[in-house]
């Protein structure tokens, strides 16, 4: 089909000829260059879209290290990596320990003025500091411009009711982001490590593909 056109939701359109037509599919295998990386994993497709999409990369060519902790730099520049990589409009830094010019020092100064984080204090940000899950999903919440979530309850024990993330885990909960640690428990001060980061991203690139909405890139 010469004129097949992309609807920008993982569907195509063409026009039916006149005459009769065979349909073939081909289907494309990812490419893993990750040894600590399988098919077995809940983590594997979101782990090749972030490589593939230049969210982040492994730790090396050869391992992604899933289980390791992402520190705030690595999850504002993952966020900002997957917004499009948007310009700072501001180069006022106010943070001592955010170099100049340095692989995080965009992302931070984005994050900041679109208010998906503050620092740790008025003069730090805290680039090493791990993530924990609660904010994590709260960044991301905060991205996708803060949709209020249907949900009223949860069955998360360790969400207090009227805290800084409960909105952003009910958001989560029920848009299939996230399910939890176990049933029960949510873990919102759980190191969140590299796989559920990348994870937590591609569930959310899911469903902002399904859904009508104002985000984009440049929000």
């Amino acid at each position: 089909v010469d004129d097949l056109i992309d609807n920008g939701d993982n569907t195509y359109t063409f026009t039916m000829p006149d005459d009769p037509v065979d349909l073939k599919v081909l289907f494309l295998r990812h490419e893993n260059p990750f040894l600590d990386v399988n098919e077995t994993q809940f983590f594997y497709d979101p782990v090749l879209w972030a490589a593939e999409n230049g969210i982040t990369s492994g730790i090396s060519e050869t391992a992604f290290d899933p289980a390791g902790s992402c520190i705030r730099a690595q999850v504002v520049t993952f966020l900002w990596r997957y917004a499009g990589s948007p310009e700072p409009t501001t180069t006022e830094n106010p943070f001592t320990d955010v170099p100049a010019e340095g692989w995080f020092t965009k992302p931070v100064l984005w994050a900041l003025e679109n208010g998906i984080t503050q620092g740790v204090s008025p003069t730090e940000f805290g680039p090493n500091l791990a993530c924990n899950r609660a904010q994590v999903v709260t960044f991301l919440w905060r991205l996708m411009q803060e949709p209020q979530p249907g949900l009223t309850e949860h069955p998360f024990t360790d969400v207090q009711a009227g805290s800084w993330y409960e909105a952003p885990v009910l958001w989560a909960l029920e848009n299939g982001i996230t399910t939890g640690a176990s049933a029960a428990e949510f873990d919102p001060n759980g190191i969140c490590m590299r796989a559920h980061v990348v994870t937590f991203l591609y569930r959310a690139e899911q469903l902002r593909e399904h859904e009508v909405s104002g985000w984009t890139s440049e929000s």
